[in-house]
C-alpha cells in the first residue's frame, strides 16, 4: 500500500481530553498537560501531546490497514541501523476503544521546519549551503538500505512484496496512468505524449539494469524533517512520516528537495544539492534515472494543480513545455 498516492486522508476528528488520558496510561507515558493538531500535519492524522513525561505525537485513524505497523517496521530498522534521528519508540495501540481506530505514538522530535517563515528569514547564504549539504547526505544514509528486492512492505507477513513484473514496468505503468488521469483536468496533446514516450523509451534500458533495491522515504520534503543549529552547525534532528515508503530507485527522493530549490529561485543550491548527493552515491545512469523520476512527480503536480485549479505558471505552457524545466535539470 506505500506507493498509494493519497491527495486526502481520515482526520482525526473531535478529541477530548479523557480519551488523550486514557492513551497515556494505556503506555504509562504520564499526565496529560496540553495538546493541539500539529502545524504542519496536512494530512490530518496527527496530534502534539504533552505530558508530565514528555512530548509525543499522536497519528491516528489511519489511511490503510497497516499502515502503522508499516511506519514501525521503518522506524526500527533506521533507528538501529543509522545514526538518523526517527521517532522511537514508536508505539503502537491496536485497539480502537478510545478514539474508535487504532493509533501510534512517539517522541515529538525537535527541530524546526526549515521552510518555515521564521527560519527562512535567518538563513545566511552559508546556512543555505550547508543545509542543502547536510540534506543530500541524510539522504544517502537512508539509501544504504539495500534489499534483495523491489517491492512494499507488506505488514501482515513482514516481508518485501515485489512490484508486478519488474521496478521498470511498475514505474511506467504508473507514469503514464497519472499522465493520463491528467487528461480529464488539462490538455495534454499528442506532442506531449510522444515527448513522454521518447523520453520513457530512451531510458528503459537504464531502468532494466537496476539490480540494487534501496530504501526510498517515498515523500522526503521539508515538511517531514527537521533541522537544529548549535554552534553554528546545522544537524537534521528529526525524519518522520513513512507512511509512502518503498522498496525501488533512491534517486525518487530528490525530487522535492530539487523543485523546492527551483520554485525558489534557487538553482545553484539545487545543484549543490544534486552533486553532494551524487558524489557520495555514484550512480549510474544518474541523469536518466532522474529525468523519468521527475517526469513522474511532474505528471502529478500538473495533474493536481489543474484538477484544483492551483496552476502557478502560465497556463499557456503545453505539458511538455512546462516539465522540460524539471527534467532537463541537471548538475
Amino acid at each position: 500500500m506505500t506507493t498509494q498516492i493519497y491527495f486526502a486522508s481520515n482526520k482525526l476528528g473531535a478529541i477530548t481530553n479523557r480519551q488523550l488520558q486514557l492513551m497515556l496510561d494505556r503506555f504509562s507515558l504520564g499526565t496529560l498537560i496540553s495538546s493541539e493538531k500539529t502545524a504542519f500535519g496536512v494530512m490530518g492524522q496527527t496530534m502534539n501531546v504533552s505530558s508530565s513525561t514528555g512530548d509525543y505525537i499522536l497519528k491516528g485513524n489511519p489511511l490503510f490497514p497497516g499502515q502503522f505497523l508499516e511506519e514501525k517496521f521503518f522506524v526500527d530498522y533506521l533507528h538501529q541501523h543509522t545514526t538518523l534521528k526517527v521517532p522511537s519508540p514508536y508505539l503502537i495501540d491496536e485497539a480502537e476503544d478510545i478514539f474508535g481506530w487504532n493509533y501510534s505514538i512517539m517522541p515529538r522530535l525537535p527541530g524546526t521546519h526549515m521552510n518555515t517563515p521564521d527560519i527562512q528569514l535567518i538563513l545566511t547564504t552559508e546556512d543555505k549551503e550547508q543545509l542543502a549539504e547536510l540534506i543530500a547526505n541524510t539522504l544517502v544514509e537512508l539509501h544504504r538500505w539495500k534489499v534483495a528486492q523491489f517491492g512494499e512492505f507488506d505488514p501482515l507477513t513482514h516481508t518485501v512484496r515485489p512490484f508486478e513484473g519488474s521496478y521498470r514496468t511498475w514505474l511506467y505503468s504508473t507514469i503514464r496512468y497519472w499522465i493520463n488521469d491528467a487528461t480529464k483536468y488539462s490538455i495534454i496533446t499528442t506532442h506531449d505524449l510522444t515527448w513522454v514516450e521518447h523520453l520513457l523509451q530512451s531510458s528503459q534500458d537504464v531502468f532494466d539494469d537496476l539490480d540494487s533495491p534501496t530504501f526510498v522515504m517515498g515523500d522526503f520534503k521539508p515538511e517531514n524533517f527537521l533541522v537544529h543549529k548549535n554552534n553554528d552547525e546545522w544537524t537534521i534532528s528529526g525524519i518522520f512520516d513513512f507512511t509512502t515508503s518503498y522498496f525501488g530507485d533512491g534517486i525518487a527522493d530528490l525530487l522535492k528537495i530539487t523543485t523546492m530549490y527551483l520554485a525558489n529561485g534557487e538553482e545553484d543550491l539545487a545543484r549543490k544539492f544534486l552533486s553532494s548527493y551524487f558524489n557520495s552515491m555514484e550512480y549510474q545512469g544518474f541523469k536518466d534515472r532522474f529525468r523519468v523520476h521527475m517526469l513522474h512527480m511532474c505528471a502529478l503536480v500538473w495533474g493536481c494543480a489543474k484538477a484544483t485549479q492551483q496552476v502557478t505558471w502560465d497556463e499557456e505552457l503545453s505539458f511538455a513545455e512546462w516539465a522540460k524545466r524539471f527534467t532537463e535539470f541537471s548538475i
